[in-house]
């Protein structure tokens, strides 16, 4: 059994990251790189990645919506602009 392809963030919404999206998985990756935006703020992604220890080329890709951000990025990020950027799953089924 082989993976099943994964569709880049631009390719799950033109208007990535700007407008919400219906699966709980991407909606929450969405909002980790709104996050990451905001936390950026007015500096520059090559400074973000001197504070992150995250390749500036890596943080593009995730901003512009070209790739995925994985776990050791989401901790980098969150640790180097010292905010919580990763909110958790959007839903959860209930205990």
């Amino acid at each position: 059994m082989g993976r099943r392809e994964r569709l880049r963030p631009v390719e799950v919404s033109a208007a990535w990251p700007r407008e919400t999206v219906p699966d709980p998985v991407h909606e929450s990756v969405r909002r980790y790189v709104l996050n990451l935006t905001v936390a950026i703020g007015d500096g520059s992604i090559r400074s973000a990645a001197k504070l992150t220890q995250v390749n500036y080329s890596t943080l593009h890709a995730v901003l512009r919506g070209e790739a995925w951000p994985d776990a050791i990025t989401v901790a980098r990020t969150e640790q180097g602009l010292g905010a919580r950027l990763w909110e958790g799953p959007v839903a959860l089924p209930e205990d």
